[in-house]
Parts: structure tokens; C-alpha cells; sequence
């Protein structure tokens, strides 16, 4: 499919501080014309017909009332996040445009988190971190280090 043929999706910008990820916009750009804010807000009157769907990656672009005047043809939000608290829903079911999101994206890799943080607060890796700069390189977390600089750590609890 040529460019010009693929349906155009418009996104806050490429790379940068707030703009989706360059490896993100390769993949958006095999489905997807894609059009930065800066693009539409410059050629708003030929890039408002040609934008069927908008892709919210860290809460931005903002969805508001104005940006969905503008655009007649839109008929999807696409959220890169979990929540929608974001996004004012029923203002954008309004203008007869749907909401998406991935409720489980990142389901596993909070749980591993919550398991991590849990972990290091029921053994006091902060506190250990703490005492480790304190006594110097010659420690790793309060143990010396001659107790655990061996060949063979199987030998060794601190294997585990």
C-alpha cells in the first residue's frame, strides 16, 4: 500500500521528551500514515480530513473538545496506557469516536514490581544500600567481601 493510501494516524511527535518511542512510530508507520501535531497544526486544513485515529502515548496529544472539532473523519483514540482516566469518555463517544486501550500490558511486569519492592523491604536492601556506601568498596551490603569473592559461589548461600 502506498503511503497516501494507508489510513493516517496523529500522534504528538517522534522521539524527544514527550514523543513516542522511534521504535513504536517504525511499527505505527507499516499500518499508518503517520502525522505529527506539529505537521497537522501546520496544514490543519488538508491533514483534518486524512486523520481517522489519534494514538495517546504517555497522555499526550490532550483529547479535548477542540482537537475533536477538528477533525471530522476520526474515528478512533488509541491509548498506548492501561487507564483511560486520561480521557474524557463520554465527550469522545459524543463525536461518535471509539476508546481503546491494553487493560493487561503490563500486568506481569507490576507484579514483578510489587514482589520486588516487598522483597526489599522485608530484608532491607535500602538500609543494606545505605551501610554498603557507608563501610566502603571492600563490603557488598554489609558482608565482607572476602565472604562471597570465591570461584565456585554453588559453595556459597549467597549464590541463592
Amino acid at each position: 500500500m502506498a503511503e497516501e493510501e494507508l489510513p493516517a494516524v496523529l500522534i504528538l511527535d517522534i522521539g524527544g521528551t514527550h514523543g513516542v518511542l522511534e521504535d513504536l512510530a517504525a511499527l505505527l508507520k507499516k499500518h499508518f500514515r503517520v502525522i505529527t501535531m506539529k505537521e497537522f497544526l501546520g496544514n490543519k486544513e488538508e491533514m483534518r480530513k486524512k486523520i481517522q485515529s489519534v494514538f495517546v502515548f504517555e497522555g499526550r496529544p490532550t483529547i479535548d473538545r477542540e482537537l475533536l472539532e477538528s477533525l471530522p473523519n476520526l474515528k478512533v483514540v488509541g491509548n498506548s496506557g492501561v487507564g483511560v482516566d486520561h480521557l474524557d469518555l463520554k465527550m469522545i463517544s459524543s463525536f461518535g469516536v471509539k476508546v481503546t486501550n491494553t487493560p493487561h500490558a503490563v500486568a506481569d511486569p507490576t507484579a514483578d514490581i510489587g514482589m520486588a519492592l516487598m522483597l526489599a523491604s522485608a530484608r532491607r536492601l535500602v538500609e543494606g544500600n545505605v551501610f554498603l556506601n557507608f563501610l566502603g568498596p571492600s563490603y557488598f551490603f554489609g558482608i565482607p567481601r572476602f565472604c562471597y569473592n570465591r570461584d565456585d559461589l554453588s559453595e556459597s548461600i549467597f549464590g541463592m
